[in-house]
C-alpha cells in the first residue's frame, strides 16, 4: 500500500505556490520528462514594475517611496504602490540606474509582461520656465539662446526684429524640454530652429507654422 501511495505522489505535481495557471503545453495521456515545460503559473496579487531612471535622480529616490503607475489599457486607473529595491549599479552605456516597484493587484488587472509608466512622487512640485531643447546651442562656453528684440526702424517706420545671442544656465530636463535658471525672463521670443544661419544682429522674420514639440516622453516616429 505505501509502494502504491509514493507511485501515485511521483505522478503528482503541485505547484510550489497559488496562482493563475495559463496555456497548457502538453496534452493528457502524454509522456513527459523532467525540465519539460507543462503550463505557466503566475501569482498575480503583487506585480513587480521595472523601469530606469537617470543617474541624476538617485539623491531624491529611496526605498519606500511613493509610485504611481497607470497603463493604457486602463486610461482611467492608476495603481499605487512603493520602491523595494534600487540596483547597486548604473549602466555604464546609458548612465540610468534600474529600479523596481512592487504594486499591490487585488483586482489583478496588470500582467507580468505589461508596458505601463510609472511616476515616482519626490519632493515638491516646481515652476520652470522651459524651452524646446532645439532652442538652446551647448558649446565649450556654455549654453546660448538666440532672444529675438526690435532693432532700429526700417524705410516702413516699423522696428526690424533682429536677434541678441544670449548665455543662459540650464536646469533639468524633462522629454523635449529643457528648463532654463537663467538668462531667459518669461514673455521673450526665443529662436527655435536654425541659429547656426544667426548670429547677433541678424535680421528675422517671426514664422510660427511649425510648432517645437513638448513632449514629456517623446517617441520617435517613422517620416
Amino acid at each position: 500500500m505505501a509502494q502504491q501511495t509514493g507511485v501515485v505522489a511521483k505522478k503528482t505535481i503541485r505547484a510550489p505556490f497559488a496562482g493563475k495557471l495559463g496555456i497548457t503545453a502538453v496534452n493528457p495521456g502524454q509522456y513527459i520528462n523532467s525540465g519539460d515545460k507543462i503550463v505557466t503559473l503566475q501569482a498575480l496579487d503583487w506585480v513587480y514594475v521595472d523601469f530606469f531612471l537617470p543617474q541624476q535622480n538617485l539623491s531624491v529616490i529611496s526605498l519606500g517611496q511613493k509610485v504611481t503607475v497607470a497603463s493604457d489599457i486602463y486610461p482611467d486607473l492608476t495603481f499605487e504602490g512603493k520602491i523595494t529595491s534600487i540596483s547597486p549599479k548604473v549602466d555604464p552605456a546609458t548612465r540610468n540606474v534600474q529600479i523596481q516597484a512592487t504594486i499591490r493587484n487585488n483586482k489583478r488587472e496588470l500582467y507580468p509582461g505589461m508596458y505601463a509608466t510609472a511616476k515616482v512622487l519626490a519632493g515638491e512640485v516646481q515652476n520652470y520656465l522651459t524651452l524646446p531643447r532645439t532652442a538652446v546651442t551647448f558649446n565649450p562656453y556654455g549654453e546660448t539662446v538666440y532672444i529675438v528684440q526690435e532693432g532700429t526702424k526700417g524705410p516702413d517706420g516699423k522696428p526690424a526684429l533682429t536677434v541678441k545671442e544670449t548665455f543662459v544656465t540650464a536646469g533639468p530636463l524633462r522629454g523635449d524640454q529643457i528648463a532654463i535658471l537663467k538668462g531667459v525672463k518669461e514673455g521673450d521670443t526665443v529662436v527655435t530652429s536654425g541659429q547656426l544661419k544667426l548670429r547677433s544682429g541678424s535680421a528675422v522674420v517671426v514664422n510660427n507654422d511649425i510648432q517645437p514639440s513638448a513632449e514629456a516622453s517623446p517617441n520617435l516616429a517613422d517620416e
